[in-house]
């Protein structure tokens, strides 16, 4: 039994153990394999390690070696600068050396200067006091007694200087003051004058019936177009009745033209032929008109030195007008009126009226009306061999250049005064009448006005103010505020007088 049951038990026992140490021995290799592959992970983890460690160290040696040769570099320049900055250094200790030096030179030179003079100023001192006691001795006065003596005789002496003085200056004065005088009149009456504006333009020719008008024109306009192309003007024929145009800027123009219909409409011939020989004949006329009143204008001046092209010139503004004023005329007056100022001040009578008589010789040359006038008349003057002093008072007597003697601020005034006085220059009533309502609402403009009235044909205007709201001083400056507003605004001739009237009125009953 017992051996049966062996016989049954012992191979799975046997089994049994067979399998364990197979899965043993299993077990071993399994472990030793993986034991295997760790140490060969391990070796090549550590020659990995060990490469990048050797890579790393590389790196780092070649970082410190950039590191060090920039900071050697760094260093070298460092110690470059350092060592200029301490020559620098030492160059400036030197020269604050030496400079230390000369100012202890000069202040031992000074300390002994000082001592000098301090031992010469009481020398001094003592020879004042030893004076003063022998001065007191010689005079028998005290110091102070000398000293009130001394005081009033230098108040007597500066008084007789200062009187003096007032006498030198009222000498002074007295030999000035009419030059002055009229220097500040000159500028006055220049600040006062009228400034030109316009020029006539056109001419009427009266007819003697208005067939004449159909003549004139001529078969298809060929008359009226000759005339007009052969003396450079327009020809203007309107319902006007009995009376033709002439239009140009050129008064020489419209006068050949004037004289040319007037003699043509005598005649009774026109056509173009006839036009042609007439026109030539008046030109002709007028050009030696034109010649003769410039050597007229000169000879009666006395002005020596014009040249002939000069004298043509101031012909032609016989036939120039301004306000109605004759440009010739007024050129002549303007001569006439510089030589007597000059003449009183003293000044050149030959140059002010040669200038005078030039003033205006612009305006023979434009045909625009003021516009440029005097800077024209300037070029043309210097053109034809004119003196710089004549070409300055021809360019600055409307202030175009500055005026450079006084001949030309004489010039100024003598032509204001020509254009200014009553009746030289007409103006329109129309200006007329505006001029007066600009002066009244110039005065009514100003705070406390009530009521403004021009007179005297617009050379004054009486001015009433409100007395509560103006009071006596304010007053003036109101007169003067208008005053001025006038000036700014207004073109005028002559001077406009501002009178103001401040009233006070009280009333009182008795009972």
């Amino acid at each position: 039994m017992v051996y049966k049951i062996l016989l049954y038990a012992l191979p799975p026992i046997l089994g049994l153990v067979i399998g364990y140490f197979l899965r043993l021995y299993i077990a071993k290799l399994k472990v030793t394999s993986a034991e295997t592959r760790a140490v060969n992970i391990l070796k090549e983890a550590q020659k990995e390690a060990e490469a990048k460690k050797r890579e790393a160290i590389l790196e780092t040696k070649d970082q410190l070696y950039k590191e060090k040769s920039n900071f050697e570099r760094e260093t070298r320049e460092t110690r470059g600068e350092l060592q200029r900055r301490e020559k620098r250094l030492l160059q400036k200790e030197e020269n604050l050396d030496k400079r230390v030096e000369v100012l202890d030179k000069k202040e031992k030179l000074l300390t002994n200067r000082e001592r000098v003079v301090d031992a010469k100023d009481e020398e001094l001192k003592e020879a004042q006091e030893e004076i003063r006691k022998e001065l007191e001795r010689i005079s028998g006065l005290t110091a102070e007694e000398a000293k009130s003596m001394l005081i009033k005789s230098m108040e007597d002496e500066a008084r007789h200087d200062a009187q003096a003085l007032i006498n030198n200056i009222e000498a002074e004065a007295k030999v000035t003051s009419e030059k002055k005088a009229r220097n500040i009149l000159s500028y006055t009456i220049q600040r006062l004058a009228s400034d030109i504006t316009s020029e006539i333009t056109v001419t009427s020719v009266s007819l003697p019936n208005d067939e004449m008008k159909g003549r004139i024109i001529g078969r298809e306009g060929r008359n009226i177009r000759a005339l007009e192309t052969l003396t450079g003007v327009d020809i203007i024929i309107d319902d006007t009745p009995e009376a033709v145009v002439i239009s140009s800027f050129d008064p020489v123009r419209r006068e050949i033209a004037r004289i040319s219909m007037e003699r043509l409409i005598a005649d009774g011939r026109i056509h173009p032929a006839r036009i042609e020989e007439v026109t030539a004949k008046v030109t002709k006329e007028v050009n030696q008109m034109i010649l003769e009143e410039g050597e007229k204008a000169v000879f009666d001046q006395a002005i020596q030195g014009v040249s002939p092209e000069i004298i043509q010139y101031i012909g032609r503004l016989y036939f120039r007008t301004s306000y109605g004023q004759n440009i010739l005329a007024h050129s002549k007056e303007v001569a006439n009126v510089a030589g007597m100022i000059a003449s009183e001040i003293k000044a050149d009578i030959e140059l002010s009226k040669h200038g005078g008589m030039l003033h205006d010789i612009g305006k023979a040359i434009t045909a625009e009306g003021d516009g440029g006038h005097a800077l024209a008349g300037g070029e043309l003057a210097k053109k034809y061999g004119e003196s710089a002093a004549v070409v300055n008072i021809i360019e600055s007597h409307h202030n175009d250049r500055e005026p450079q003697s006084v001949e030309a601020v004489i010039i100024q005034a003598a032509d204001a005064i020509s254009a200014s006085r009553p009746g030289a220059r007409r103006e329109s009533m129309d200006t007329y009448i505006k001029r007066l309502e600009s002066l009244e609402n110039i005065a009514e403009s100003f705070e406390g006005v009530e009521k403004s009235f021009a007179i005297q044909a617009g050379r004054e205007v009486r001015v009433i103010v409100n007395n509560d709201k103006i009071d006596d001083s304010k007053a003036k400056d109101v007169a003067r505020d208008i005053a001025k507003r006038i000036e700014e605004e207004l073109k005028y001739p002559g001077r406009i007088k501002v009178t103001l009237v401040r009233e006070t009125r009280i009333v009182e009953y008795a009972r």
